[in-house]
């Protein structure tokens, strides 16, 4: 792999103008003199609209427009929010339920866009929100898992949308039936909020009859054509763009009620409009994130091998069907349900209900944390309930390196991977071998310690295809278009150095050109770690086209055959000539020789199959048992991305995901009370980790080059996020096992730690 050797840590260029206060997000470009949209949202999680006057937000001063769903369907805007449905085990189609821009008939969690108000001010908006008078009429409030009081949709009773089975429930059956050993547990997966350091916004523009959005998103393709069918337009009459984006990490993929919304006040006002919502305002509108419950039942042999696994899983959509929603906890959790053990009997059950809170979408890992954090926890649970160790018993249900290409239970073909090898590694560099002199400490102090091991897998999801276009331009640059979303991920920095690696042309001399409809066909957006594999396979694509074009050119221009002039990924290469010239020399020749067709090339490839990036995470907490305090105090990672563009890159994807992962395990916690209200709306009530709650982070990679594309990579986006939940929780377990704590769920806050210590005592206390 000699071609693809070049890779070496490259600091991102674009992280410059971020640090210096020069990024163009949102509300840096919106234009000159746009008006301001709030948002007037719901105070109750469920209740039947009555009454709705706006007759006193409409006089105040500096207010343009005041707007109701009733005047969204007299404009013509009747349509309702588009989102994928997931299949039932019996063939049909998940619900299928409305979702309007404005609230309608009902009020259905609390923060529900119920009117808009555009001014002149953003003072001026927020004070007609407190003239609008709104009546309704109190309905129960259903919780997720609470007993059934009422019905989200009166066309979905009882409130369940999907019904989802994958596997085989015969041979899981008989093979638990015949197990010598079985393990199950009931565990919880707890709701956490995206909360990006950007929080959500937009501006909207009319040019005639043709729309501008722009948004922080994560593509703008989907938006696009969901635009374009709520307004009646051709999709030609339809721009969307992205700037610079602060954070999506999968909440910022949809399209939501405010950027419509804006695009219709701005048709109506004949203004651009713009909109950005405040951190609470996030908190209640963004899409959270997993909120689900599992029955495991982990079967084994009396040597210990998995005979069969059997999950059973309830899951929140909220009150609406998100952009995949539905996907989530059944296609995408199904992806690496058996993870890296060879597992021959498995069955996946999955049902998802309706509940009064905000929808739940993707959120970094989207299916794959939640299915590994479930299994890894399981195969803890088993190690401690058959008294083995948590390591020996994953190494000997690992599946075997003369098993690949692998094809798992539920239909997925691993290419490649050595396990063994990775966890001979994690086990050398977190230092297994002191772990014990580590907790004896730790005990002399009065200390409780514990090291968690989670060994992930991930399906790398998305459109396989991809485009890349490159065009050289008359100032000496060269831009490549490309149909991915930088989130925050580097990707200026990564592209540019494939591209420059490939083609020799100065990584400070081309310019990346992303997000925005107009100037790129077609695109797949940022998602499911696709990015990075896709378009560098798009890349190389293009890169062959304009190599062979080139090469062609010069083979004419010097009179030679074609099969003389080669390139060795810097220079051509003339057979019996000591010219040189660069990729920018021909291009710069072409120009020259009118040969403008030269000067723009563009391809799409699809990529053979998906790959499945791997590795070990570990990590080592300590627990004062006085007041419930745990401290992360060590963490490893050793990971198997295959080849790497920029180790630099993946090495900060990595941080960012686990960090990520940690916060869900030790602190974050969404919690709604019995009327629906949201308690965690502000950084006073949801805890964030902050820098001095994770250590420094050891993070290495041994590659086992994916042969699924032809760079040997393997996506790294997410890979933090589905590795860390586990390995921390497994941590914590392990700390208070020997206190006596069987089982327990994440987070695993200081009060929660405190009260399970002292239950823990008082159970002994009443044995004894």
């Amino acid at each position: 792999m000699e071609k693809f050797g070049r890779s070496q840590p490259v600091k991102r260029v674009e992280d410059v103008r971020f640090v210096t206060g020069h990024g163009g997000y949102v509300d840096d470009v919106a234009p000159e003199g746009s008006l301001f949209a709030h948002i007037f949202r719901s105070p109750v999680a469920h209740g039947r609209i009555t009454a709705l006057d706006l007759d006193a937000a409409r006089e105040v001063e500096g207010v343009r427009l005041v707007v109701s769903s009733a005047d969204l369907h007299a404009a013509g805007l009747t349509g309702g929010l588009a989102a994928s449905q997931a299949p039932n085990r019996d063939g049909s189609k998940g619900a299928d339920v409305r979702h309007p821009l404005l609230a309608e008939d009902k009020l259905r969690f609390v923060g529900e866009a119920v009117a808009l108000i555009v001014a002149e001010t953003p003072e001026a908006a927020k004070d007609a929100a407190e003239l609008i008078e709104l009546d309704y009429d109190d309905l129960p409030v259903q919780g997720f898992l609470a007993p059934h009081v009422a019905d989200v949709h009166e066309n979905v009773p009882g409130n369940r949308a999907v019904d989802y089975a994958t596997g085989d429930a015969e041979a899981v059956e008989a093979a638990l039936a015949a197990s010598a050993h079985v393990v199950r547990a009931e565990v919880a997966d707890n709701r956490v909020m995206v909360v990006s350091m950007e929080p959500r916004g937009c501006y909207a523009e009319w040019q005639g009859d043709r729309v501008h959005l722009c948004f922080g998103g994560q593509g703008v393709w989907g938006a696009k054509k969901e635009l374009a069918g709520l307004f009646g337009l051709d999709e030609g009459q339809v721009r969307v763009t992205h700037p610079d984006v602060g954070g999506g990490f999968g909440m910022k993929a949809k399209t939501y009620p405010e950027y419509v919304l804006c695009a219709f006040a701005a048709r109506e006002l004949g203004a651009p409009v713009r909109w950005t919502a405040d951190r609470t305002e996030s908190m209640l509108s963004d899409n959270g994130a997993r909120d689900l419950t599992h029955e495991v039942a982990l079967g084994f042999d009396a040597d210990h091998r998995i005979t069969a696994y059997h999950v059973k899983t309830r899951y929140n959509l909220g009150a609406y069907n998100s952009n995949f929603g539905q996907m989530i906890q059944t296609h995408l959790f199904a992806r690496v349900l058996t993870g890296v053990y060879d597992i021959k009997a498995a069955l996946l059950e999955a049902e998802g209900f309706y509940s009064n809170t905000t929808q739940t979408d993707a959120y970094r890992g989207a299916g794959r944390p939640e299915a590994i954090y479930l299994l890894e926890r399981a195969m803890d649970y088993a190690a401690r309930d058959l008294g083995l160790d948590p390591w020996e018993l994953r190494r000997k249900n690992f599946i075997k390196g003369d098993q690949f290409p692998y094809t798992t239970a539920t239909g997925e073909s691993y290419d490649v991977g050595d396990f063994p090898r990775l966890l001979d590694a994690v086990a050398q560099a977190a230092d297994r071998a002191g772990f014990a002199e580590r907790r004896a400490a730790s005990e002399a102090a009065g200390k409780l310690r514990g090291q968690g091991l989670c060994y992930y897998i991930e399906s790398i999801l998305g459109d396989p295809s991809e485009a890349a276009k490159v065009e050289f331009n008359d100032d000496d640059t060269v831009s490549i278009y490309v149909g991915t979303q930088s989130n925050g991920q580097g990707h200026e920095t990564v592209y540019a150095r494939f591209l420059a690696d490939q083609t020799g042309i100065p990584m400070e001399a081309i310019r990346v050109i992303q997000g925005d409809s107009d100037r790129i066909a077609t695109g797949g957006g940022t998602g499911g770690s696709r990015s990075v594999t896709t378009q560098s396979n798009a890349t190389l694509a293009v890169t062959g086209a304009m190599t062979e074009a080139f090469a062609g050119f010069l083979a004419e221009k010097m009179d030679v055959d074609p099969g003389d002039v080669s390139f060795d990924d810097e220079s051509f290469r003339i057979k019996g000539s000591n010219a040189a010239p660069t990729m920018m020399d021909v291009a710069e020749m072409a120009r020259e020789a009118g040969r403008s067709d030269l000067l723009v090339h563009e391809e799409k490839a699809k990529l053979p199959g998906r790959s499945y990036p791997n590795g070990a995470h570990v990590a080592e907490v300590e627990v004062d048992p006085e007041t419930g305090q745990v401290r992360l105090e060590r963490y490893t990672v050793v990971d198997d991305f295959g080849n790497l563009i920029n180790p630099m890159l993946a090495e900060g994807q990595v941080h960012g995901g686990v960090v990520q992962g940690v916060g869900q395990a030790l602190m974050e916690n969404v919690t709604y009370d019995e009327d629906g209200q949201l308690l965690t709306a502000s950084f006073m009530d949801y805890a964030m980790p902050r820098a001095g709650d994770v250590p420094m982070i050891g993070f290495s990679t041994e590659p086992v080059p994916s042969t699924q594309n032809p760079m040997g990579m393997k996506g790294c986006g997410e890979a933090g996020t589905v590795g860390s939940m586990a390995a921390t929780a497994n941590a914590v377990m392990d700390a208070l096992s020997g206190a006596g704590v069987a089982r327990a769920d994440m987070p695993f806050t200081p009060q929660r730690v405190w009260t399970l210590l002292r239950e823990a005592a008082k159970d002994r206390e009443a044995a004894a």
